[in-house]
């Protein structure tokens, strides 16, 4: 695992509140490209290749489902809402951790309760979100407050990222996308030194849990030739899944989700790019659920994109796994697909 993956994974950040990770990614760029923002926050690094070529947009979102802050009651509870798209029963007896506005880490805990005390009709039904609570482990609501937790503050799981017994399964948080922004920062660094036909600007967007709102901005900004949404997408190879997208078998090419219907064109220079390097590639498609691509696509007069995304087991919970080979495959697929977008070959895609 590089540690730019393992870094970004544990890294803190949901929509609206993306400052650590984008202060990681443009360490990163740093040396590589020139760095700017829009103004919510999302980061770009442009790195030139050709001045007079097309406007290549590879962008990852930056923030992972969380919580927010509502309010701290009597005995020190703290309650919360979602930020982003939770499925309450993952998330009971869970470790997390809130990020105060001095930049402290207070942890604690969703409390549950012991089996031995619900009640038939509380065993028949999972506990609802709004009936949660996080448990700092304080006396009272004083000496919560002491600790600097306030209404707004980021609550964020935590879990160690870290390789499972065969070391190509990764365990972490956050995949759903710091995948896609460790993507765009590692392509960015394979090119350094390496001529290519075009600019390149790796993008690490705000807000796309709740609703892509980054990607629209980030791309009014860079007004780009081609999208690449890079993100992620379920891998269902567990049991009783129907194994149509598996983890270790190469790189996802979403065909359409709700919010993007890729670019035939796009999707098919992908394909012929990918079969041309050997990189191994799924098609893939999502009935619920969309990346960036939904909004870059869409930008100014229209952007022929594409999302490619990574297998993920057990997405939108705190505890996914994805494979450090499609990864690496991801990595290869954005460098090869950025050394072969001239001018003539994006207008070929737009217009044919």
């Amino acid at each position: 695992m590089s540690k730019i993956l393992k870094d970004m994974s544990m890294l803190n950040g949901i929509p609206g509140n993306e400052k650590e990770v984008r202060d990681y990614m443009v360490n990163q760029m740093e040396g590589h490209a020139e760095v700017s923002f829009d103004n919510l926050g999302s980061v770009i690094g442009e790195k030139i290749g050709n001045p007079e070529g097309p406007r290549i947009m590879v962008a990852g979102h930056m923030d992972e489902v969380g919580f927010i802050v509502t309010k701290i009651d009597e005995d020190g509870y703290v309650k919360f809402i979602p930020a982003g798209g939770w499925w309450s029963q993952v998330m009971l007896a869970q470790q997390m951790v809130i990020t105060t506005k001095e930049g402290n880490h207070v942890r604690g805990v969703i409390g549950a309760k012991a089996p031995h005390i619900l009640t038939p009709e509380e065993r028949k039904k999972p506990v609802e979100i709004d009936d949660m609570y996080l448990d700092v482990g304080v006396d009272d609501k004083e000496e919560a407050e002491k600790l600097g937790i306030r209404t707004g503050d980021m609550v964020t799981p935590y879990i160690e990222t870290v390789p499972l017994s065969n070391p190509k399964y990764l365990l972490g948080k956050a995949w759903d996308n710091r995948v896609g922004c460790a993507a765009a920062i590692e392509a960015l660094h394979a090119l350094k030194g390496v001529n290519h036909p075009n600019r390149y600007f790796g993008v690490g967007t705000v807000q796309e849990e709740v609703g892509l709102r980054g990607a629209r901005t980030s791309a009014y900004k860079v007004n780009p030739d081609i999208g690449i949404a890079v993100d992620t997408t379920i891998a269902y190879d567990f049991p009783k899944g129907s194994k149509d997208t598996k983890l270790g078998n190469g790189v996802g090419i979403m065909i359409t989700d709700s919010s993007m219907v890729g670019h035939k064109g796009m999707r098919d220079f992908v394909i012929d790019v990918a079969e041309e390097a050997s990189i191994p590639y799924q098609l893939t498609y999502l009935k619920r659920g969309g990346t960036d691509g939904g909004q870059i696509h869409l930008t100014r007069s229209g952007v022929p994109s594409v999302a490619l995304c990574l297998p993920v087991r057990y997405l939108h919970s705190h505890t996914s796994i994805v494979h450090q080979d499609d990864y690496d495959n991801l990595v290869k697929l954005i460098v090869a697909l950025v050394k072969r977008l001239d001018a003539a070959t994006v207008k070929r895609i737009t217009y044919t």
